[in-house]
């Protein structure tokens, strides 16, 4: 711990933006250059669906605006700690879900709080595509999706998230876990009634036109404050898209990502000429620098990047991220993710 001490402090009174020495990679595959199209990439264990979903719209000539929805959707629909409706709730026992999804021409939306709409990322769609505004949050959002003819579904806990929330009021507590959306650490700490706390299923994709979209979806963090929102339905936090340059989306602690804009940043430093993971690890390494000691004990936060050559790339604070890569060679690409905290 001394060791790390001192690298955090080193690292936050001089950390330059762009990186001087590799890092040591423990990549499941080599986490190289993808310089074909169409190319998908996604946060987590459950890109890997996700992707596979994204590639069928890909695959055929589709969209990548298209593929995108389609892949996240894969998750809303899936039993998650993290994403959709079967996720943890806030601390009133009630699950909201925040969206939002970005084309290449600069259009987007999304969607925040909102309760009992099973597909918030379509939500969010529909938003950039039917209302003349960018966000909806809480009763708007969820009136907007009735409308547009979104079944209502119950207000019910999943099973595991009713266990998890009944645990949870024995002490009350909130207790972020770092990498807690990663399976294999959910298994260790054990079910969703255990300390899940958050996150996030975010997927970048470009088409075979050269065109790139970006989505973003999540329950939250599992026990938050009532109306607490983090950086996934924010345009330029969670998700930003410039076709010009690149595509870039977030996850891990969503307060820390919005503090410095991190998706935006990522493409700004795209935009300057950095690789997908350069500009990936130089985000990374400005939350080191604003949160000091603390983002070793309590945060994990990743970026994943596309640039408009089809580059891929990632970087992490801490260990434990993977990330997804769908492609022509392969489409269940799973990556352990480089990351700065040693």
């Amino acid at each position: 711990m001394s060791n790390r001490r001192k690298f955090i402090k080193a690292s936050a009174a001089g950390l330059a933006l762009l990186a001087t020495k590799p890092v040591a990679a423990t990549a499941l595959l080599p986490a190289g250059k993808v310089k074909n199209k169409p190319v998908a990439i996604a946060t987590w264990n459950d890109g890997v669906p996700a992707n596979q979903a994204a590639w069928q719209v890909l695959s055929k000539g589709g969209r990548a605006l298209d593929a995108v929805e389609a892949g996240v959707r894969v998750t809303e629909d899936s039993q998650n700690c993290c994403v959709g409706l079967g996720g943890n709730p806030d601390r009133d026992g009630i699950v909201t879900l925040d969206a939002c999804i970005m084309d290449d021409k600069f259009n987007c939306g999304s969607v925040a709080a909102l309760e009992r709409i099973k597909h918030p990322i379509s939500v969010a769609r529909a938003v950039m595509e039917k209302t003349p505004h960018v966000m909806l949050v809480g009763e708007g959002a969820q009136q907007f999706a009735v409308a547009q003819g979104f079944p209502l579904e119950p207000q019910t806990l999943s099973a595991d998230a009713a266990n998890a929330y009944k645990e949870w009021l024995k002490t009350s507590e909130y207790k972020p876990v770092v990498n807690i959306e990663n399976s294999g650490n959910q298994k260790k700490v054990g079910p969703v009634g255990g300390p899940q706390n958050h996150d996030t299923i975010a997927m970048l994709a470009m088409d075979a036109q050269g065109n790139l979209s970006g989505s973003c979806t999540t329950s939250g963090m599992g026990f938050k404050m009532r109306g607490r929102v983090g950086d996934s339905p924010i345009i330029g936090a969670g998700l930003y898209v410039d076709n010009e340059v690149g595509a870039a989306a977030a996850t891990g602690q969503g307060e820390d990502v919005i503090r410095m804009v991190g998706s935006h940043t990522v493409v700004e430093l795209m935009r300057q000429g950095m690789s997908p993971k350069a500009a990936c690890k130089a985000a990374v390494e400005r939350v080191l620098k604003i949160k000091g000691d603390k983002a070793a004990r309590d945060i994990q936060v990743g970026f994943i990047a596309v640039s408009s050559k089809g580059e891929v790339g990632a970087f992490a604070l801490q260990k434990g991220f993977s990330y997804a890569v769908c492609d022509a060679k392969d489409q269940k690409q799973l990556i352990n993710c480089e990351y700065l905290l040693k």
